[in-house]
């Protein structure tokens, strides 16, 4: 018994509308469909743990992609990763105090750098270093604290029903 030949299409369009769904997930998370092609120019930043920070990450203001991450090298004397951004040349206003720290997409996604504007008149230019950063924050660490000092909520509340003085009644 032979399918009829409208099955066979629609059975046809719905494995080629999946196969594209796949190549646009895989192109989103990989950053291939948000690399920026126009002129930038160069920052570098000083991280002692960049987690699984990796080339090409975004690098953000406010969530607004300004830029990616050009290249993560290890500083020998310092023992620091020397993170070098490109910015977009549209984002040449940024105050040369701002603060660089990395953060994660979601619970376990991939890691960024985000920048928070200073206030400085002066701003960063090409080959400038941001002074002011925050290393990755690692879960296993995370984690590690919360089973180590338990729930923060535990100790304060027990802490103050001991302290309380029983009450004979009288005012």
């Amino acid at each position: 018994m032979n399918p009829r030949p409208s099955y066979a299409i629609g059975t046809g369009l719905f494995i080629l509308l999946g196969f594209a769904a796949l190549v646009y997930l895989a192109t989103q998370t990989t950053s291939v469909a948000n690399v920026s092609h126009g002129s930038t120019y160069e920052i570098e930043a000083r991280f002692s743990n960049i987690g699984q920070l990796k080339e090409r990450a975004p690098v953000k203001i406010a969530g607004v992609r300004i830029g990616y991450v050009e290249s993560i090298q290890l500083e020998p004397q310092r023992m620091d990763a020397l993170v070098t951004m490109g910015i977009d040349k549209h984002y040449n206003d940024i105050p040369d105090d701002s603060s660089a720290a990395i953060f994660t997409s979601g619970l376990l996604g991939d890691q960024y750098v985000g920048i928070q504007p200073g206030g400085s008149p002066d701003v960063l230019k090409n080959g400038d270093e941001m002074v002011l950063t925050q290393s990755a924050m690692r879960l296993e660490d995370l984690i590690g604290k919360f089973l180590v000092n338990g729930s923060p909520h535990a100790g304060s509340s027990a802490a103050s029903s001991s302290s309380a003085a029983p009450s004979s009644g009288k005012p």
